[in-house]
């Protein structure tokens, strides 16, 4: 059996979200829902750029094969899938007008991991969600400041959504990893604006060059 086609690692995302909504039933069922991403929210991205997903962003995006997984890790089997929302689902996926919104039905008799994380949930000792994405398209602006603003504006593909234990803080090993490739996307960005600046610098200079050549 073949595996599942990936992109390559520098192209895949993962930001998380600490999401109020991030909740179970009281009944006590295994249900569980929140947003696992939210537009228009303004994120500082490890001090380095901010980064806004668009509304919109979601749209045409991939969802062929979600699981929603326990911090990204894809060792563990998942806690719930959503094959496009399709029958053999147990995990909803729809975009509504906060975000990325999942609702799944945890299995708390069989899986151990999926009843602890629905009791850390409904205690709130897990209030975090994240997921895991490629970008189509981006917007990069204020590249000449300190902070520039990413505006994401079209997700290509969404691998995998997460309940996460820190979702606040850049520091964990997962977003550590993440971080070393924004920042690596940022620096391109960054090359690309400088050779830009330049470029229009040198057609100036040509400019006043021919000007003054008329002057004479």
């Amino acid at each position: 059996m073949g595996n599942k086609a990936r992109l390559p690692a520098e192209s895949l995302i993962k930001r998380s979200f600490t999401v109020s909504d991030f909740a179970t039933n009281d009944d006590n069922n295994g249900h569980i829902e929140g947003h696992a991403a939210v537009f228009e929210q303004k994120a500082n991205i490890g001090g380095y750029f901010y980064e806004v997903i668009e509304r919109g962003a979601f749209d045409n995006c991939d969802f062929t094969d979600v699981p929603f997984l326990i911090n990204h890790d894809e060792s563990r089997i998942p806690i719930a899938r959503s094959r496009r929302n399709n029958g053999s689902s147990t995990m909803t996926i729809k975009v509504d007008d906060i975000g990325l919104y999942i609702s799944a039905d945890l299995d708390l008799e069989n899986n151990p991991e999926a009843r602890s994380l629905h009791s850390a949930v409904k205690r709130g000792d897990i209030d975090g969600m994240s997921f895991c994405f490629a970008i189509r398209d981006e917007e990069w602006t204020d590249q000449n400041t300190e902070m520039p603003i990413r505006t994401i504006k079209s997700i290509a593909k969404v691998f995998e959504v997460s309940a996460v234990n820190f979702a606040a803080y850049s520091n964990t090993d997962i977003n550590v990893r993440s971080l070393d490739n924004d920042k690596l996307a940022l620096e391109n960005v960054r090359k690309t604006h400088r050779a830009g600046q330049l470029g229009k610098l040198e057609l100036e200079k040509q400019k006043i060059k021919i000007i003054m050549e008329v002057l004479k």
